[in-house]
C-alpha cells in the first residue's frame, strides 16, 4: 500500500473539492474504491469511503446519477437539488483530508474545498442549463461524458502527478472566472424571456379582458 506524501494531500484535498462540485458520488466511490483495493494509503478520516457499505450506496448513486445527468432537462433539477450537498459535501471532504493535523489545517481546506466545490458546481449547472437551450440531446450527453472524463483525470492527477494537477486546476479556473458572467447574463436573459410570457399566460381574473 501506497503512503500519500505532502504535496499529494494537498492535491488530493483540493482533487476532492473541486470534483465534488461536479459528481459527488464518483469521488466517493474511486477514493473509497483505491482504498479498498490497497493502492492507496487513504488518510484516516477518509478510509470510512472504502468501507463495503459506503462503496455499496456511493456505487448504487453513481449508477443513479450517470443516467440523471444524461437527459436533458433532468440533468439541470439534478443540479439544483445537489446544491446543497455538493459543496458541504466538497468542504468536509477536503477537511477530512487534514482530520489528524492541527486545526486550524483542518479548517484552511474545509474552506478551500468548500470554495472549488461551489465554484464548480455553478459553472457546471450555469453551462448545462445554456447546454439544454439547444433542442438536440448530443451536445448535453457530450458534455456529460466529458465531466464523467475530466473528474477521473483529475483525481488521478491529484494522487500521481501532483503538480500537474495544479496546473490543470489553474486553467480550469481561470476557465471558470472566465465563463461564469457569461453564464449568469445568459441565464438572466432567459430569465427575462420566460417572465413576460407566463405573464401572458396568467388566467387569474385580472388577465382577462372585459373584467370590471
Amino acid at each position: 500500500m501506497e503512503g500519500l506524501d505532502t504535496w499529494q494531500l494537498v492535491a488530493l484535498a483540493a482533487a476532492l473539492g473541486w470534483a465534488s462540485g461536479i459528481r459527488l458520488y464518483a469521488v466517493l466511490f474511486i477514493v473509497g474504491g483505491l482504498g479498498y483495493l490497497g493502492w492507496f494509503d487513504l488518510p484516516p478520516h477518509l478510509s470510512v469511503l472504502a468501507h463495503p457499505l459506503v462503496l455499496a450506496a456511493s456505487g448504487f448513486m453513481v449508477f443513479v446519477e450517470f443516467f440523471a445527468d444524461k437527459i436533458p432537462g433532468v440533468d439541470t433539477l439534478w443540479d439544483v437539488a445537489h446544491t446543497l450537498v455538493r459543496i458541504p459535501a466538497g468542504a468536509a471532504l477536503a477537511g477530512a483530508v487534514f482530520g489528524d493535523s492541527p486545526p486550524a489545517w483542518t479548517i484552511a481546506a474545509a474552506i478551500i474545498g468548500g470554495t472549488l466545490a461551489a465554484g464548480s458546481h455553478f459553472t457546471k449547472a450555469g453551462a448545462r442549463m445554456a447546454i439544454n437551450a439547444s433542442p438536440e440531446p448530443f451536445s448535453d450527453w457530450a458534455a456529460s461524458f466529458g465531466e464523467d472524463l475530466l473528474v477521473g483525470v483529475m483525481l488521478y492527477l491529484a494522487l500521481a502527478h501532483p503538480v500537474a494537477f495544479f496546473v490543470a486546476l489553474a486553467l480550469l479556473l481561470a476557465l471558470a472566472i472566465w465563463l461564469l458572467p457569461k453564464l449568469w447574463r445568459f441565464l438572466r436573459g432567459f430569465a427575462s424571456k420566460i417572465g413576460p410570457w407566463s405573464d401572458r399566460s396568467d388566467p387569474s381574473p385580472q388577465g382577462r379582458p372585459g373584467d370590471v
